[in-house]
This record gives structure tokens, C-alpha cells and sequence, in this order.
């Protein structure tokens, strides 16, 4: 049985297009990246799993419940933390979790070892019966993503998690993320941060406009962008139409020019280096630097979509 099953899912706001049929099956005990940009349909997938929102057609499932027909039945398997931290800043960060505990009716032997459990987990021991108005932007998500998980759900929807945060509470909060599905857990991350679906995803879905464009593990997804990639920084911006004339006849596709930076796939690697070199000396092109690096998840997107994941207009759902 796979822990998310998803069919042809459909949603619009009005004229406006959420999902357009997608599809996704996610096995039990794997962490899955939604990877997109603004306005490709993220949210709106997590908010439809989590019963938050309904369909307008299609089939999705949550370890073989309907999220349509047996609503309560899944809210009683999930957990969800949403893009911006939804705790109580007047209670403490104990009184917090307790209080998630006695909504879902826990036993409260189970409330009193759980609450303290995850305080330690999430590195806030020390400020456990603080206000929670008194702490920081990343101590706020910690404490979201451990209200989320007091009832041990089996499978965890993380919707952009860690947006706001400075690296270091990112990187904080891969930490733990990064051990939920050492306690049984599946995880479903929605992110439009690079580096975070390639770090904590097994397997990646690209979302665009609503569909399923590509999904794999992060290697094959970069794969999927060709050769690696030829930069070389020019040491005049004025040379960059010439330097691009040039790498065009190495590369594979049409260079990229960003100012003083030109950007061309090559199939061949290394090998293709000092062909560069020599044809951009010979054109008289003074460079700065020069760089290959293997494909990313931005440039298999890229390839993918024409545009790059920080490209996008505000989901529709952000703004309702």
C-alpha cells in the first residue's frame, strides 16, 4: 500500500488553474520533494491531502483512506506544518505541545513524556517553559514541526518549512528532518530551495503548472540537463556576445549570458576546457575565471521548463 496515492487531481480558483491532473504515488517510509516554483500547484497538493481543501476531480489517498470520504479518518494518520509557524506566542513552548496532545485526546501519561521527548529532540530544552513570544524565528518552526509530529503520524506533510529562516536554522531544521523516517515516518516536503530537496529528498517530483513534469532521484532529475556546465567569467562584460559566439560552438544548446558570466552545457566535460580556452584567447576574450560543474536541480528545470524555480507568480491559495 503506498503511504500517498494520488490520480489525476484537478483544482481551480476561479480562472485559474491549480492542478491540471496530477499524479504521484509516494511508498511508505520515503521522503519525497515536491520541487516548483510559486504558483506551481504545491501547496494546493498538500492542502488537498491534509482535507484542508477539496478537489474538484481526481483520486488521492492517504495510506488507502479517501481524503474526501473519510476526512477525520486521515486528519487521525497525518501531521502538517505549514509555511508559517502556527504556535500560541502566550503559552509556553511545553504548554504548547501539551495542548496538541489534549486536542487529539492523548493519554496524558503520553502527553507528559511526549511533550518533553520533543523539546529535547528539537534543541529546546532549555527554553521549554519560555513564552513562546520570547523566541526566534528558527526556535518557532522547530516547535511547529514538533507539535506536528506529538502524535507520532505516519505520514508528514512539511510545506516549505523552512522558508523565512536564516541558514544556520535551516540547516538546524534539516537536522531533524533528516531523522524522521527513522521513527517510521513519511515525508512529503514541498520546497523551492535547491539545496534542500537535493539534501533531504530520496526522490524528487517537478511541479509546473499544476503537472508532474519529472520525477527521480536528485542525480537522475540533474540528468535530465545533459552534460555539465561550462561558466566562464569574463574579465570585461563588453566581451560577452563574442565569448558566447564562441562557447555556442562548444556547447550543447544556446549559451546563457548574465552580465559578465557566460553559461553553456557540454557533453564532453573536462575535455571540452581547453578548446574553450584556446578559441576564446584566439577571439581576443579575456577571462576571469572559468568553472565546469555538474548539472543542478536548477538547470534540470530549467531544461525542463524554460525558466528556473525562483520564476513564478504567487500560488493562488497563498493569497486566498
Amino acid at each position: 500500500m503506498a503511504a500517498i496515492l494520488i490520480e489525476n487531481l484537478r483544482k481551480a480558483y476561479g480562472r485559474t488553474t491549480a492542478l491540471a491532473g496530477f499524479d504521484l504515488t509516494v511508498p511508505e517510509g520515503a521522503v519525497i520533494g515536491l520541487l516548483g516554483p510559486n504558483g506551481a500547484g504545491k501547496t494546493t497538493v498538500v492542502r488537498i491531502l491534509a482535507t484542508l481543501l477539496r478537489a474538484d476531480s481526481g483520486r488521492a489517498e492517504v495510506l488507502g483512506v479517501d481524503v474526501a470520504a473519510c476526512p477525520q479518518r486521515v486528519r487521525g494518520l497525518i501531521g502538517l506544518t505549514g509555511q508559517y509557524a502556527a504556535v500560541d506566542e502566550l503559552l509556553t513552548g511545553r504548554e504548547n505541545l501539551q495542548l496538541i496532545g489534549r486536542l487529539y485526546r492523548s493519554p496524558p501519561a503520553e502527553v507528559r513524556r511526549r511533550a518533553p521527548e520533543l523539546l529535547e529532540m528539537f534543541e529546546l530544552g532549555e527554553a521549554a517553559d519560555r513564552q513562546v513570544r520570547t523566541y526566534s524565528g528558527g526556535m518557532r518552526r522547530r516547535l511547529d514541526l514538533a507539535a506536528s509530529l506529538m502524535t507520532r503520524p505516519r505520514v508528514l506533510f512539511l510545506d516549505e518549512p523552512t522558508t523565512g529562516l536564516d541558514p544556520r536554522s535551516r540547516r538546524a531544521l534539516w537536522n531533524v528532518i533528516e531523522r524522521l523516517p527513522e521513527d517510521g515516518a513519511t515525508v512529503l516536503l514541498t520546497t523551492q530551495y535547491l539545496e534542500e530537496a537535493d539534501r533531504l529528498a530520496g526522490s524528487i517530483t517537478i511541479v509546473d503548472h499544476g503537472r508532474a513534469i519529472a520525477e527521480g532521484t536528485p542525480d537522475e532529475i540533474k540528468a535530465l540537463a545533459g552534460g555539465g556546465r561550462a561558466e566562464v567569467v569574463l574579465a570585461s562584460p563588453a566581451d560577452a556576445a563574442k565569448a558566447a559566439g564562441v562557447m555556442g560552438r562548444h556547447g550543447d544548446g544556446r549559451p546563457d549570458v548574465d552580465h559578465d558570466t557566460v553559461t553553456v552545457t557540454v557533453k564532453e566535460g573536462f575535455a571540452t576546457v581547453p578548446g574553450i580556452l584556446r578559441d576564446l584567447d584566439a577571439a581576443g576574450v579575456r577571462v576571469a575565471d572559468l568553472a565546469l560543474r555538474r548539472p543542478s536541480l536548477d538547470d534540470a528545470f530549467l531544461a525542463l521548463t524554460g525558466r528556473t524555480t525562483s520564476a513564478g507568480e504567487k500560488e493562488e491559495e497563498d493569497a486566498r
